[in-house]
C-alpha cells in the first residue's frame, strides 16, 4: 500500500512539474498570439476550449464508459469557470499589457492563495513547515523581480491593470484547486476534463461567434498557427490532461507549488532570445524557490496530524 501511495504521488509529481513546465513556455507562447492583434484574448481561449473538448471527448470513446451523476454537474461547470473560464480569460487579457515574465512572476501568487483556501475548504493545517516553505519561495521569485535585467531591446513594462489580472488568474485558479478536490478525485481525469472544457465551450463560444466565424484561417501567418497549435494541444489538451493526475494525490498547496517553476522557464526563454541574462541573483532565486517547494511537500497533510 505504502509503495503504491508512493508510486502514486511520484506520477502526481512528474504530471505536475511537466504541466506547469508547459504553462511557462505557454506564456511566452500567448504573449506571441496577443502581439498578432488578429485574434482576440476571448478567441483565443474560445478555440482553446473548442480543441480541447473535441480532443477530451474523442479520446473518451476509447476509454471505459463512465457516467456522471446529474447532481454533478452543476459543480463540475463552476470549477470549469473558476478553472478554466475566468482564470484563462483573466490570463489572456493580462498577456495584452503585461511582459511575460512579470506575467509568470505574479503566479507565485497562487500557492498563497491556495494555502489559504485549501485550510478553510479541505481543513488543511497551516504548518509552520508549510507557511515557511511558501514563504521562502515566494522571497524567491519576488528576488527574481527585483534582479531581472533587460537587455535595451527588451519588452515593455507591465500595466497594472495587467498585474491585476495575473493576481485575480491566480485566484481564480487557487479557489478551483481548492474546492474541487474531491469532485476531481471522484472521476477519471478523461471524464472531468471532458465536461470542463464542453462547459466552458459552451459559454464562451456564443461571445465569440462573430469573430470566430469572420476569422480567414487559411490566411493566418504560419508563425501563428504554430503558437496557436501549440498553446492548444500542447498548454490545454496535455497540460490539463496532466493537472488532475497531479490533484489526484498531491495536496492542492504542493500541487499550486509548482506554480514557482513558470517565471523559471520564463526567463531562460527571455534569455535564449537575449531579452534578459542570467545573474548569480537568479541562481539564488532558484535555490530558494525550490527550497521552499522541498519543504511544503514535507510538511504534514490533515490526515497525518490526526
Amino acid at each position: 500500500m505504502i509503495c503504491n501511495m508512493d508510486k502514486s504521488k511520484i506520477l502526481g509529481h512528474f504530471a505536475i512539474f511537466t504541466a506547469y513546465t508547459i504553462f511557462g513556455f505557454n506564456i511566452i507562447t500567448c504573449k506571441n498570439l496577443v502581439s498578432f492583434g488578429i485574434i482576440s484574448p476571448m478567441g483565443i481561449f474560445c478555440l482553446r476550449a473548442i480543441g480541447a473538448t473535441i480532443c477530451f471527448w474523442l479520446l473518451s470513446l476509447f476509454l471505459p464508459k463512465e457516467k456522471v451523476d446529474l447532481k454533478d454537474l452543476p459543480k463540475i461547470f463552476l470549477a470549469s469557470m473558476l478553472g478554466l473560464f475566468l482564470t484563462q480569460i483573466s490570463f489572456l487579457k493580462a498577456m495584452t499589457i503585461t511582459t511575460p515574465v512579470d506575467a509568470s512572476i505574479m503566479t507565485s501568487l497562487t500557492p498563497i492563495f491556495t494555502m489559504f483556501i485549501a485550510a478553510f475548504f479541505l481543513k488543511e493545517p497551516i504548518t509552520l513547515k508549510k507557511a515557511g516553505g511558501v514563504a521562502i519561495s515566494f522571497f524567491g521569485v519576488i528576488l527574481l523581480i527585483l534582479n531581472s535585467v533587460h537587455a535595451p531591446n527588451g519588452v515593455e513594462h507591465s500595466h497594472p491593470m495587467g498585474l491585476f489580472l495575473m493576481m485575480c488568474n491566480c485566484l481564480f485558479f487557487a479557489l478551483y484547486l481548492g474546492a474541487f478536490k474531491p469532485l476531481v478525485q471522484k472521476y477519471g481525469t478523461v471524464t472531468f476534463m471532458k465536461w470542463m472544457f464542453l462547459f466552458s465551450a459552451i459559454a464562451t463560444f456564443p461571445l465569440n461567434f462573430t469573430e470566430m466565424t469572420t476569422i480567414n484561417y487559411t490566411n493566418l501567418p504560419n508563425e501563428l498557427l504554430w503558437n496557436l497549435a501549440f498553446t492548444v494541444i500542447c498548454a490545454t489538451f496535455i497540460a490539463y490532461f496532466l493537472v488532475p493526475i497531479g490533484q489526484n494525490s498531491l495536496r492542492p498547496t504542493v500541487v499550486s507549488m509548482y506554480a514557482y517553476i513558470q517565471p523559471f522557464i520564463a526567463a531562460f526563454v527571455s534569455i535564449a532570445l537575449q531579452m534578459d541574462r542570467l545573474t548569480w541573483q537568479k541562481i539564488i532565486a532558484a535555490v530558494l524557490v525550490f527550497t521552499g517547494v522541498t519543504l511544503v511537500n514535507k510538511s504534514k497533510a490533515r490526515e497525518d496530524m490526526q
